[in-house]
């Protein structure tokens, strides 16, 4: 269990849930809410990322790219701990019940009224499955070939926090595009800081991350361009928020809903370090930090939405 619990890296998944919070919490700033999709739809999210980090460490594992080149903690293939066989079955068993969940979580938000969108929304499922299995496994793995970004952005930024929101209300609120590319950003910047540390080995073992294609010094300003960028998105999604659900008095500036700014200091520390970095081996503890701060600015941000509507929470509670 021990070695499975590795290979999931538990450390990711705070991160890939941060989309899903904000969509349902935003949801809920609208009266919108329903605790069936939050669960399923935080079940299929994980269930993704745990998918994804197994196909992970058998693609890269089985193709030798982890090896003693290597920086960062040893993937389970890699040391010997779990057989490739025994990875690709947990692959499999991981798929079905991951798609088991999204059945489930289209089923909670359309039932039988919305057909349309419960094809779609499975199509997207599927897709998301695939796509988490084809990042690093196979000859044509998209991973291998610089693709890897387009596919965090879209799966743990515009469809998580779209999607979810889209499931409580049947309608697109372009305000949340703001967030939703805010994550999708933040969720980049930590792949960006993983290809960035491994550099080296990736160039060495046939791995075209964007990062081996363009060089360290251009992904260091395409890092500092992803985070900056979701720090002004948010901070303009928060005022924009205010704006226009506190219309009725524009005088009154309301400090309690930029709790998030908070999280702001650690991804300026995060920004600064990764400034004065000259070894990019030893940006391995910043995507621990990178992630956790991620997750805290959803947090805070939702703490920030749900400021309008403490009385419909109670009720819910």
């Amino acid at each position: 269990m021990k070695h499975w619990i590795e290979a999931a890296r538990v450390r990711t998944l705070p991160l890939s849930v941060s989309g899903i919070i904000v969509g349902s919490f935003y949801a809920m700033s609208k009266n919108m809410f329903n605790w069936n999709i939050v669960a399923f739809a935080l079940l299929t999210t994980l269930g993704l990322q745990i998918l994804s980090n197994f196909a992970n460490d058998y693609g890269d594992g089985v193709k030798g790219t982890d090896n003693n080149d290597r920086v960062g903690p040893k993937r389970t293939i890699q040391s010997g701990l779990i057989t490739p066989q025994a990875m690709k079955r947990a692959m499999v068993i991981t798929s079905v019940i991951t798609l088991i969940f999204a059945v489930l979580l289209i089923y909670f938000a359309f039932k039988e009224s919305y057909l349309l969108y419960s094809f779609i929304f499975l199509i997207l499922g599927i897709l998301a499955i695939a796509s988490a299995i084809r990042y690093t496994v196979g000859k044509g793995a998209y991973g291998y070939r610089g693709y890897g970004d387009v596919f965090v952005f879209i799966f743990f930024g515009l469809v998580s926090t779209f999607g979810v929101y889209f499931m409580f209300s049947k309608e697109i609120d372009l305000l949340l595009l703001l967030p939703a590319t805010a994550i999708g950003f933040l969720s980049v910047g930590v792949l960006n800081l993983n290809n960035m540390r491994d550099e080296e080995s990736d160039r060495k073992s046939g791995k075209y991350t964007i990062v081996v294609k363009n060089g360290g010094a251009w992904a260091k300003k395409y890092h500092f361009f992803l985070i900056i960028s979701a720090m002004v998105f948010v901070l303009a999604f928060m005022i924009l928020f205010d704006y226009y659900i506190d219309a009725a008095h524009p005088e009154e500036f309301n400090f309690d809903i930029y709790f998030f700014l908070v999280a702001y200091f650690p991804l300026t520390s995060h920004l600064i370090t990764v400034y004065k970095n000259k070894n990019p081996k030893l940006l391995d503890p910043e995507l621990k930090k990178l992630a956790l701060s991620t997750f805290l600015l959803s947090v805070l941000l939702a703490l920030g939405l749900i400021y309008f509507i403490s009385d419909m929470v109670i009720n819910y509670v």
